[in-house]
């Protein structure tokens, strides 16, 4: 699984502010507790020093350590007992001086066994969330929400299959390719079809569900990438944002261009698509690829090359129908 370094570095703060927000209330819950009852104060230094003198006896040479332990030990007994009472007096519960870990699975490290765990995923996946969220609709456009009202059920002479047919279709197999994602290996998808037909809505759905699980998602329009790419190659930004920003569409784990063919196509923009295409398909990593051109422009767009890339490594999902947006105009 790849990370986006720069989501993760938020994720990490996020997790950081968090852990550090509920030590603060423990100490104060903790404070109150001893301010209530002075005496658990008290017997929290001696247990503590109780504690130091056991671990210095059972390291000290020469002499036997058992009746000096066993003498800690009983003192040790006596103390958790005194405590154990005063805090029953209290009316609270016998581990509430007890600093625990919110996820007892990585203490509270973010890390487990050398892999990041479950928790901090779960701060990297909100964080991506709010990536996402600046270009998508994410609380909106989801496979809940979608709708094939919008799709006429006659069946178009030519094509023997109705847009809502066709569509039911792409929808089912954009919902499989989300459910069922695994990188590498889940494979690539062009999106094609003239504009307001719900490529933008169906990419915005996987990009919620994939994220959702962890998995490290860059959507972005054509236009703005190749922007990036030219930032990076020509020095037309300082630092290395412009670096990081073609590293992250290079390098994550599901790659969304959208709008691909509304940029002015040059031959720098004919290269970084090959570059974009060939790289991720190299290294296994699923790209998902939107335009309102037709498979058959593809060639005469972006070369020969580019385009057999794309007929023989995605699959192609083809829209039709009337624009949504001008039918949801319609009907007001």
């Amino acid at each position: 699984m790849a990370y986006d370094g720069r989501v993760l570095r938020r994720a990490l703060q996020r997790f950081e502010e968090d852990r550090q927000e509920r030590d603060k209330r423990f100490q104060e819950r903790r404070e109150s507790i001893f301010r209530r009852q002075p005496r658990l104060r008290q017997i929290d230094a001696e247990l503590r020093a109780t504690t130091s003198r056991i671990i210095s006896s059972a390291l000290r040479r020469g002499t036997d350590p058992l009746p000096v332990l066993e003498v800690l030990r009983d003192e040790n007994l006596s103390l958790q007992e005194e405590k154990r009472a005063l805090l029953e007096k209290m009316g609270l519960p016998q581990d509430c001086l007890e600093d625990k870990p919110a996820c007892a699975l990585c203490g509270d490290t973010g890390y487990r066994g050398g892999e990041m765990c479950r928790c901090l995923r779960n701060y990297y996946a909100r964080e991506q969330r709010k990536e996402l969220s600046r270009m998508l609709d994410l609380a909106g456009q989801s496979f809940e929400t979608f709708s094939l009202d919008w799709y006429s059920p006659e069946i178009l002479p030519g094509l023997g299959i109705s847009a809502r047919k066709n569509m039911e279709r792409n929808y089912q197999e954009c919902k499989q390719y989300a459910e069922s994602f695994a990188a590498p290996g889940s494979g690539n998808l062009l999106l094609t079809g003239p504009p307001g037909l719900g490529k933008t809505f169906l990419s915005a759905a996987i990009a919620r569900e994939v994220s959702g699980d962890g998995w490290s998602v860059v959507y972005d329009t054509a236009t703005h990438i190749f922007q990036r790419f030219e930032d990076r190659k020509f020095g037309r930004e300082e630092g290395e944002e412009a670096e990081g920003d073609v590293t992250r569409v290079l390098t994550c784990d599901l790659l969304i261009l959208d709008d691909l063919g509304t940029e002015m196509t040059t031959a720098f923009v004919q290269s970084a698509l090959y570059q974009i295409i060939n790289s991720r398909l190299m290294e296994r990593r699923p790209t998902i690829l939107s335009t309102n051109l037709k498979v058959a422009e593809l060639g005469g767009r972006y070369g020969a090359q580019t385009a057999s890339r794309i007929e023989g490594e995605y699959q192609i999902l083809t829209f039709f129908g009337q624009d949504i947006r001008v039918l949801r105009k319609e009907r007001r």
